[in-house]
Order: structure tokens, then sequence, then C-alpha cells
């Protein structure tokens, strides 16, 4: 491990001007690519105490033995360096998003003399015009099925059209009407080309001059009553509609984009694309990436965006890319895409309507991405079992922890504070065993405290448990006195707790386990900045390697734990909105609570009503009326709603709830 300052250039050695440096090991491989507006700003930061680096950065630092740079003219060509650097080295500290070269993508070979559509996987190559990628090669060939009716392009592979072109005879496709059979020469190559270009611009999105230029032909054919050759081009137009179904419109004013969206923790990151033409979804990728370097989501989208372009060129690069977050520099990067598209490109981050919704979809998809990536890692048996034997040399334990149970505390601004225990056994989650609590020793916003008490309340149910059943037996069951053959809640005890926090969460939950006398169960929290595991006692946190399975099951765990924890936290919480001071009136029903809201409009008007104005509506008496009027004069207004965007108080005289 080297020491930074051992190779720190001298202040007056670096320029301050746009460049691109490289961190190298001993070895004289390249760790690390970075650029810069400014060399010398950026490279002083790589240079502070050790203590003040985030720990990525840190390693990564102290791996390397040298740095050197290029003084480049403007950030767009730093831009460019950077992306070809990173290509070259494949730098190990750098994010990467490795493209799945198993995505297929509908191709039309526009190098060859007589084009061909086909599926293709892999690199792209020049002068082959790709649509996609696809989830699925049968997607392609059901599409291309259907647009053979109309655009009968050659599909034959090289040997079968040289074969055919001995023989003097076409394959099937040619004497069905599938292809125009270039190979005997039905078609010159020229009429071949133009109806290659014809298929890629209808599945380029340019549909409606086609389909209109089929319908007004078939309406010519039925004049003149050539009706065989007008039902023939009213199934081609089905088929190109059937085609054109498939991909979904999901923007209306036909845009040309893609959409990138992220899902991240502090480890991995998930990145989805979109690509819509025409305002179709043409096609979807994805790709999940370790988070090696101290990098944020705007530094995520701008490595996404330069895996995504950095070969492309022409319109194979939208007219727009919307992102999440924009990067740092993102004068440099649109001017980077305009220059590999060959005009404009914009680069913004959607704030409404259809583009926004997609967004959000695209979103989601990366999320369950994510989540799946790490449900699959979790699943596998041997995954498991090494995630245990991690933890457990970790931690110092005398055993694999087969059962782990993981608290978190979650709350609102201090009100409806709740918390979540969730257990997971042999490394899978036990969902009839999950719990929630409600904090009741005290109010407010104490999440040290609130975990003592969640805590000891959940293992003096063990003890209580334990009192009633007797001892363990044998087999370490716990024997049950209803003999329902069930054991009761908390009679289990869980080798290992873990809880969501640092020092102070983790001393708590120890100082409650001393409290109740329990010295056999291990704890331990995990912090989430750093995803750091800490230990009763100990100053400094265990860290487990990066690419440990023992940190993914402990990271699962205590994610699990939290959204269990969230989600009850905002059931709570909407019930206590739903609240309302009719529901302290005997006799009156939700289905008179309605009729009442519907009838004036919210509970503030209510309150203003007379009697009389009351027992207008429909089902009420005069008893019932008198009955709300007291009850509302009983309860204290509510507090004003705010607004927490602008902070403005918002008059409750629009609606309410019963």
């Amino acid at each position: 491990m080297a020491d930074p300052s051992s190779y720190r250039p001298k202040p007056g050695q670096i320029p301050d001007s746009p460049g691109v440096y490289k961190f190298r090991d001993e070895h004289r491989r390249v760790i690390y690519v970075g650029k810069a507006k400014s060399l010398r700003q950026r490279l002083a930061n790589y240079f502070q105490p050790i203590t003040s680096l985030h720990p990525r950065t840190a390693t990564m630092v102290t791996t390397a033995a040298s740095v050197e740079w290029t003084v480049v003219s403007t950030e767009v060509e730093a831009l460019q360096l950077e992306y070809s650097w990173i290509k070259e080295y494949d730098p190990r500290f750098n994010v990467k998003y490795r493209d799945d070269k198993s995505y297929p993508y509908l191709a039309v070979t526009m190098n060859e003399e007589f084009p061909r559509v086909q599926v293709m996987r892999g690199h792209k190559k020049k002068g082959v015009r790709y649509f996609g990628p696809y989830a699925h090669a049968w997607a392609i060939r059901e599409t291309v099925d259907l647009m053979l009716r109309v655009f009968p392009v050659r599909t034959c592979s090289a040997g079968v059209f040289r074969n055919a072109a001995s023989a003097g005879r076409p394959c099937l496709l040619g004497y069905i009407g599938k292809c125009s059979a270039p190979c005997v020469g039905r078609v010159t190559p020229e009429e071949h080309r133009e109806l290659a270009e014809e298929f890629s611009d209808f599945m380029a999105g340019r549909t409606g001059t086609y389909i209109r230029r089929l319908e007004k032909q078939m309406m010519l054919a039925a004049e003149d009553m050539e009706y065989e050759r007008a039902a023939r081009l009213r199934d081609d137009i089905e088929a190109l509609r059937r085609a054109m179904e498939k991909s979904a419109v999901v923007l209306a004013d036909a845009t040309d984009a893609d959409l990138i969206a992220l899902a991240e923790d502090e480890l991995e990151a998930a990145v989805q694309i979109f690509h819509v033409r025409g305002g179709r979804v043409r096609g979807q990728r994805g790709w999940v990436t370790d988070k090696v370097e101290a990098v944020d989501t705007a530094g995520l989208v701008e490595h996404a965006i330069q895996q995504l372009y950095g070969e492309e060129s022409g319109d194979t690069v939208p007219k727009e890319v919307l992102v999440p977050a924009l990067p740092e520099d993102t004068e440099a990067v649109t001017a980077w895409l305009a220059g590999r598209r060959g005009s404009n490109v914009s680069l913004r981050i959607p704030q409404r309507g259809d583009k926004k919704d997609l967004m959000a979809t695209v979103a989601r998809n990366a999320q369950q991405a994510l989540v799946l990536h790490k449900t699959k890692r979790a699943s596998d048996l041997t995954t498991r079992s090494r995630a245990l034997e991690e933890i457990a040399e970790a931690l110092d334990l005398d055993s694999a922890p087969l059962r782990i149970e993981c608290f978190d505390i979650s709350h609102l601004q201090g009100e409806d504070v709740v918390a979540s225990m969730v257990v997971f056994e042999d490394g899978l989650p036990r969902k009839s065993e999950y719990r929630r609590f409600q904090i009741k020793g005290f109010e407010g916003q104490d999440d040290v405290r609130s975990m003592h008490e969640v805590i000891g309340r959940r293992f003096r149910r063990y003890l209580a448990e334990k009192e009633k059943t007797g001892e363990w037996d044998a087999e370490g069951v716990v024997e049950d006195p209803d003999e329902t053959g069930r054991p009761k809640r908390f009679a289990y005890p869980p080798q290992l707790v873990v809880v969501d926090g640092g020092q102070p969460q983790v001393a708590a939950a120890r100082r409650a386990l001393d409290e109740l006398g329990i010295d056999d169960i291990a704890v331990c929290g995990l912090a989430k900045r750093l995803e750091e595991v800490w230990l009763p006692g100990d100053d400094d946190p265990v860290v487990l390697p990066r690419s440990s399975e023992g940190l993914y099951l402990l990271q699962r765990v205590r994610d699990t734990a939290h959204d269990f924890a969230i989600r009850y936290q905002r059931s709570k919480r909407a019930k206590r909105i739903r609240t309302s001071p009719l529901d302290a009136v005997p006799g009156l029903g939700d289905t008179r609570k309605r009729a009442l809201i519907k009838h004036f409009g919210s509970v503030k008007r209510l309150r203003q009503a007379t009697i009389e104005q009351i027992c207008e509506v429909p089902g009420m008496g005069r008893k019932t009326a008198e009955a709300v009027v007291v009850a509302l004069a009983q309860a204290a207004p509510a507090a004003p709603a705010v607004n927490t965007a602008t902070g403005e108080i918002m008059e409750d005289d629009g609606g309410g709830t019963a």
C-alpha cells in the first residue's frame, strides 16, 4: 500500500487547464482514469489526508503508485479521451457498464450489394442499420415475418443466395412472395436496395407514409374492380399495423429519444434504457454494475452516456436523451453527443407530461432489475452458505448465523414512530416471522432510545415464552403448551441481531440484551452511508470486501427491514390523516359520513352549517344532525395543511375526509 505523498506532483507541475489523468499502480497498470476542467484543482483533491477522502477514493490512491496527465483543448476532447482510455485500459476503479452482447438487434446490411434483413448480436458493424435491441430474437422474427409481405427484402444467408443464383431457382420465400428474389434477377440491385431503404424507414418510425400509400392503392384497385389485388393490399396494411402494434405508442408527438434511468445502492447500480423512435418503444436494454469509485447519480449518468454512444454516430444517437440527473459538465456532454450525431442533441430531465411518466416507468424497470439481481445472488444455496460463513468469520461467531433478525426504526419528523423486525433463516426471508412495533415508551424522535425499547420488548417476550415452555429440548425446538404444533411468536432466538445504524444503535441494542441477562446472541449494525459493519464496544468498523457475499446478505436483510418499517409508518400516518371528528358521532356510519362530506365539500364547511342545513342531507335525521353539531363543536379545528414545496398554508375549502 503506497503513501500518496510519495508520488504527489509538485504544485507548479500540474497545469490549470482541461485534461485527462491516469493513476497507475506499482506494476504500471492503469487503475483509474478521470477528466477535469482544471487538472490542478481536481488532482489536488486526491492528495488530501486519507481520513478526509471517501473510502473508495482512499483505496484507489493508496493502491496507485504514480499519476500522469494529458492536456487537451476543450472539455469535449477530455470527455472523448477519457472514454477512449477507459475502453483501452479497462481500469479497475472506474465504473463500467458492461454491455450484454446477447441483446439481439434487427439489422439491415446496407453495406452489401443486396441488403439482407437478419438478427444480429455483438458489436455493431459499419454500414449496417440496427433497430432494437429486442428482449428476444423471436420477437424480431415475428416482426420481420409480418413486414416481408410489404417489403420482400432478402433474408437468406450468403451461401443460400449463391446456391439459388447458380441453380436459377429462388428459395421458398421467393415462391410465396416474401422475398423479391434478387438472386435470380426478378428485381435489379437498385430496386432491391430501394425495398431495403423503405423497410428501414418503416422500422425507424416513418410509418404513416407507407400506410397511406397502400390505402390509396387499395382504394384505386377496388374502383378498378381489381378485387384480388385490393384484398392483398388490405392484408398488407393489416400486417403492417400488426407489426406496429408490437411496439405501443408511448409519446404522442412521434419523438425520437433515449430514456436513461438508474436504481442504485451503496454497492451497485442498475441502469435501464428505453429506445423510443417515432413515439414507440423500439428497444430496451439494461445492466448492473459495481460502484467501484466514489460517484453520484450524475456521474453514473455520464458514464452511461459514454458507454451508450461512444461507438455510435448519425441517427443512432437520438435527438433527445432524457436522464434522471444532469452530468456535472452538461454543456461538454451535450456538445460531445451533438458531435457524434452530427446535429443538435437535447440532454435534459423530463419535467412533466408523457415523458416524465415514461421516465418513471423506466426507473421502475431499473429498480426491479436491481432487486432481481440481488435476489438471484441471494437465492443460490452455495452463495447463501458462503455468505453465512463470511458473516460468521467477519464477526468472529462460533457458527454460521442460521437465523438473523434485523430491526429498523422509521418515523416522519418525529411522528408515527414505528419499528420493524424481519427474519432471515438460512439466508432466506421468513415473512411469517416479520413483526411490527409501535414506540410506546416516549414521544418524539430518538432512534437510539427507540432501538433500545424495541430490542428490550422483543427479547422480554422471548424470555417470557421460554419461561412458559421450559428449556430447549435436544432438537432445539420449543414445546407448545397448547399442543397446536406451532411455536409461539417470539419463541425462537436468533444467532445474530442486526440493527440499521452505527455505533449508537448497536450500543443501545447490546445494552438492552445485557439488561435482560442475554449474552449468547451476537449484535452488529450496518451503517448505510458506507456499508460498514459495527460491533459493540469497537471503535473501528469491520469493513467487508465489496465483493463479499456476506455483505450482500447483510445489506439485503437491512434493506428489507427498512422497507417493512416504512410501509408500516406510512400506513399509520395515512390512518391518522383519515380520522375525522365525525368518527365520534354515535350511529353515524361511513355511508352517511361520505354523504355529509359530499354535500358540504369539507369538514370546515360542515362545521359552519346549521342543524337545519344538515337535515337536508338524505338520510340525516334531526337527532343525528344535533349529534354532528355537538361533535364538531367539541373537536378542535385541524391544523392548516401546508404545501411542503412552497410553505404556503392551504385553505380547507375544497375537500375533506370523513
